[in-house]
């Protein structure tokens, strides 16, 4: 078995199932990987009927239940404990892969490689910053936290978080991954370990990345392919968010920082409960059910799928529009006719004020998020 990937899926059963789509396409398009892959997902007790609605979906796929949600590094470690492949993908489940993402990123694995993330856009096609990040020290976590990398998006400084001076477009040996796309050699886990189980979620990724580091292997931020990550779907940033994003830091300070002057700690979990805060001062993010009774639309992609697509959203008083800038909401159909890859690098090269949405052939919904901090929407179709 040449690749073992594993998702997580808690309540997004719309998201998840367009984000299996395009991994079944990448994996269908490669002929290092065809009948050399597996897919595991881990449902964390799920409310939204997941463990119903995926399985016939994809009966090429596995799918293990729990009874509770067990958080986000456990049930990692959970299906890792299942993987047979030489290399394990942990994949967050509000993400759309291109068709050679999978094979690019193997084919990217040096002697001394460890993990490979990817260049990551949100649903609009801007690049997500934390596709490649530094190690949090002090002053790169206080910055970040404080909203001053914001100020500075170049600086080596003010914005090492972000390696701000690193130009995205180019392959750069890094610190820390994201978890929402982190390749990892399984020989490397085998010596590092998987992920710190005390981490509930947020952060368990930063820890790994550099445990791997630690351990002598290179971390490669891969700018050769794109994937989109919807960012907000999977978070739901309201007090709730707040406790856990303020637990993950406090561990991740005692773990890492707990040496460190007393204003220094002071410093460090000021910064936190500044994050905190604010999390709770925003609220919910908001979470569009479309409840407008008429919505112009306008379709892209994929003839084929789109005009499935056309026709149930008629059926359901959307309306399409005249011209592409007359439309409330832009459509990307996956298909036949056009892939997921070649609707990333449109999106990518040619912003579109109007929300963008996805569809994959065959799917049951779109999807989309206005914002890269904004929860994820979705139209059932």
């Amino acid at each position: 078995m040449t690749i073992s990937i594993v998702l997580i899926n808690y309540n997004v059963r719309f998201f998840i199932e367009q984000c299996l789509s395009s991994v079944k396409k990448a994996i269908e398009s490669s002929a290092m990987l065809r009948d050399k892959a597996e897919v595991i997902v881990v449902d964390n007790a799920s409310a939204d009927g997941s463990m119903d609605f995926l399985p016939p979906l994809f009966p090429g796929f596995r799918f293990v239940g729990n009874s509770e949600n067990t958080g986000f590094a456990r049930a990692c470690n959970q299906g890792l404990r299942l993987c047979r492949g030489e290399f394990i993908l942990f994949l967050n489940p509000d993400t759309l892969l291109a068709e050679d993402s999978l094979e690019t990123c193997i084919r990217a694995f040096g002697p001394h490689t460890g993990a490979v993330g990817v260049r990551m856009v949100d649903g609009s096609g801007r690049f997500l910053r934390e596709s490649k990040r530094g190690f949090p020290g002090t002053a790169a976590s206080f910055f970040r936290l404080t909203g001053m990398t914001g100020l500075f998006p170049k600086s080596a400084y003010f914005s090492a978080y972000y390696r701000g001076e690193l130009n995205e477009n180019e392959n750069h040996e890094i610190d820390i991954l994201s978890g929402a796309f982190m390749l990892v050699r399984k020989s490397v886990l085998d010596i590092t370990g998987g992920f710190d189980e005390r981490f509930f979620m947020y952060a368990e990724d930063i820890d790994l990345s550099w445990r791997i580091r630690q351990a002598g292997f290179q971390n490669l931020y891969l700018a050769k392919t794109s994937i989109i990550h919807f960012k907000g779907e999977s978070t739901n940033r309201d007090a709730r968010y707040a406790f856990h994003f303020h637990e993950a830091m406090e561990l991740f300070r005692h773990k890492y920082f707990r040496h460190h002057s007393a204003f220094v700690g002071f410093l460090i979990r000021s910064a936190i409960r500044f994050r905190e805060l604010k999390a709770r001062f925003n609220g919910p993010s908001r979470r569009n059910t479309h409840s407008h009774p008429v919505r112009r639309f306008w379709l892209s992609g994929d003839a084929g799928s789109g005009a499935e697509c056309r026709k149930k959203l008629l059926e359901k008083n959307f309306m399409p529009a005249e011209s592409e800038t007359d439309a409330e909401l832009i459509i990307y159909c996956e298909g036949p006719q056009c892939s997921w890859k070649s609707i990333i690098q449109l999106i990518e090269s040619a912003p579109v004020k109007q929300p963008h949405y996805f569809h994959g052939a065959g799917t049951h919904s779109l999807i989309g998020s206005a914002f890269s901090d904004a929860r994820g929407e979705v139209i059932e179709i």
